[in-house]
């Protein structure tokens, strides 16, 4: 059984005196490792290296910086087996969707190592007689990252990539549940050609994020997590005069048309709903059936949900693996107990799932609710599991304000083969990321990533362009050169002329 430490300075470290969390597979419920616990000094200590890492790389030519990134993409490719492993071993997804998260995280290196190209500025000759303007972007200096346990390699990726790509130095906080795809990352960027100090990892909780809010060096942070969390993060570092953008919590919803197909519907909401056993933050879990659709639409999902094969995440057979925590699983088998008691249609029972030998195991099978209303707290909380939701709505119009009324809004989606009808939907949705017959609308990496309402707090989504903003100040040089004329005082604002 190993114990996980950090990586601080492009070296393994352990806390001194610092308390112990025992990691536990979500599969079979049995120990694994365990993982330190840091805290102030470790943040401290990755400060103090990514400091001293920070003018060497911030001078250090973009195009030099991106040719490492070249080779930490290839060194993903050629470990992402072992990757995919260490996030089902230690998150309990299935292998496949492993897989396709750690894609998505490589989309944002690849993305990163254009960095050359995304930060050229502008400029502007004789603005004035004789005088030139020009903007740049330079690196804002040393950035944190706290990042959940969902996606133990993705989210991380949408991060440090882009910030050490525009010459910032990181420290990551990764969840204290998933700790060693972060750490095995940084070894293989450390491999890559990464200076030491330029990418540090400390595992902790609360403590750790703590003492990154209120670090007077530490100059960005950015954060993904439930909205309560995310508010704090945002108003503390704010205070403190930080840069910060914190992704929060999500309701999202899937519109069903009359004229959808649907076959293609069904089983797209099955993923979005029960992938990563509903555990994340862009995962269908009302679907919103508009007109006299929603008795097949349940029909049809009913049909699916029963058959779903649960089980551990490296079984090749399963379609969805175990949640996270025993924990975790109880508190979504209790939102099913509440959806009972509040009146809505247990179409489909999760609860109670047993699987022979792996009764220890954070399992839970798929629920579905039909005659779900907006006053019900299954509607309105963001459950985080295998747990779907059945609105009816007479109308496109209705769906429409439904949505926009839910404090949440990170996601969205429309299933129909009527053009008009998916185009005024994405004109009126106030949701920061739609899709038309595309149930999880995650944006490629040079788009970005972010939500509107409590799903965001902050005025920068992560990675694409809106991320090389983030990481980098934009500075506005006007120049002139003397020419031998004299210049006189003058007492009023200058203008260019």
């Amino acid at each position: 059984m190993a114990v996980i430490g950090h990586f601080i300075g492009g070296q393994h470290v352990k806390s001194e005196e610092s308390d112990m969390l025992q990691l536990i597979d979500p599969a079979t419920g049995l120990a694994i490792d365990k993982v330190c616990l840091g805290g102030e000094r470790d943040i401290q200590a990755a400060v103090q290296e990514a400091k001293a890492a920070l003018p060497g790389w911030s001078a250090t030519p973009p195009a030099r910086r991106a040719a490492i990134l070249f080779r930490f993409r290839d060194l993903i490719e050629k470990h992402a087996d072992e990757l995919a492993n260490l996030i089902t071993r230690e998150h309990g997804k299935v292998l496949a969707d492993a897989r396709g998260s750690l894609q998505r995280g490589l989309e944002v290196v690849e993305f990163a190592c254009g960095i050359p190209h995304l930060l050229k500025g502008e400029f502007l000759e004789n603005v004035g007689t004789g005088v030139d303007s020009y903007s740049l972007r330079q690196p804002v200096g040393i950035c944190a990252g706290i990042t959940p346990f969902n996606f133990p390699a993705m989210v991380p990726m949408w991060m440090f990539p882009i910030a050490i790509a525009c010459g910032n130095v990181f420290i990551l906080k990764p969840s204290e549940k998933v700790p060693s795809c972060a750490m095995r990352l940084a070894e293989l960027f450390t491999e890559a050609g990464l200076p030491n100090g330029v990418l540090n990892v400390v595992n902790g909780g609360k403590n750790c994020v703590d003492a990154i809010l209120d670090h007077p060096l530490i100059e960005a942070i950015s954060f993904v997590g439930s909205t309560p969390i995310a508010e704090y993060v945002y108003r503390t570092g704010t205070a403190a005069g930080k840069r910060v953008q914190a992704l929060g919590g999500a309701k999202n919803h899937l519109v069903v048309m009359p004229d959808a197909d649907l076959d293609n519907t069904t089983e797209a909401l099955m993923g979005a709903a029960y992938g990563s056993a509903g555990e994340r933050c862009m995962a269908v879990s009302v679907a919103v059936a508009v007109g006299d659709i929603a008795g097949p639409l349940v029909d049809r999902l009913a049909k699916r949900v029963r058959g779903m094969k649960v089980g551990p995440g490296k079984a090749p057979d399963s379609d969805m693996g175990p949640l996270i925590t025993r924990e975790h699983r109880d508190k979504v088998s209790t939102y099913v107990d509440i959806g009972v008691s509040e009146g809505a249609s247990l179409i489909v029972d999760g609860r109670g799932l047993k699987l022979q030998g792996y009764e220890k195991g954070a399992y839970l099978g798929g629920s579905l609710f039909d005659h779900v209303t907006p006053q019900m707290r299954i509607y309105r909380d963001e459950i985080f599991g295998p747990v779907l939701c059945v609105v009816r709505c007479p109308t496109l119009e209705s769906a429409i304000d439904l949505i926009n009324s839910h404090e949440y809004g990170n996601g969205t989606a429309i299933f129909t083969q009527d053009g008009d009808a998916a185009r005024h939907f994405v004109n009126r949705i106030k949701v920061g990321m739609a899709g038309v017959n595309v149930a999880i609308p995650v944006p490629m990496a040079f788009f970005s990533f972010g939500g509107w309402k409590r799903s965001l707090f902050g005025d920068h989504n992560v990675h694409g362009t809106d991320g090389v903003r983030f990481y980098t100040r934009l500075k506005t040089v006007t120049s002139r050169w003397p020419d031998g004329r004299r210049v006189h005082a003058e007492f009023i604002m200058p203008t260019m002329k």
